[in-house]
């Protein structure tokens, strides 16, 4: 079992911490799941990319770096919030800080 989850799920990435581990694991383990995911073609990028779940910052760096080349946004979820903020854009239809649902 991996020490990070990552799937692909009605246009959502779901993520989650799995298996107890310190981030250096978790951070190999997350970018492993993305460079299978991506080889898969199951991450085959678009004009926007949805992630809701918990993170820590290391695995966001790790997120932003593989998802910022093939997405056109990037959005994640914020529970106090109840929506997606662009967190990372190319895109014209979306702009930094942008809220969605």
């Amino acid at each position: 079992m991996s020490s990070y989850k990552i799937e692909l799920k009605e246009g959502i990435l779901r993520i989650n911490f799995g298996e107890p581990a310190q981030n250096d694991q978790i951070v190999r383990d997350a970018a492993a799941r993305l460079e299978e995911m991506a080889t898969s073609g199951e991450l085959a990028g678009g004009p926007l990319l949805k992630i809701n779940g918990p993170i820590s910052i290391p695995v966001a760096f790790v997120l932003a770096h593989k998802l910022a080349h093939i997405y056109g946004a990037v959005a994640f979820y914020d529970p106090k919030l109840g929506k997606y903020v662009i967190s990372i854009t190319h895109n014209p239809s979306y702009k930094l800080g942008d809220l969605i649902d």
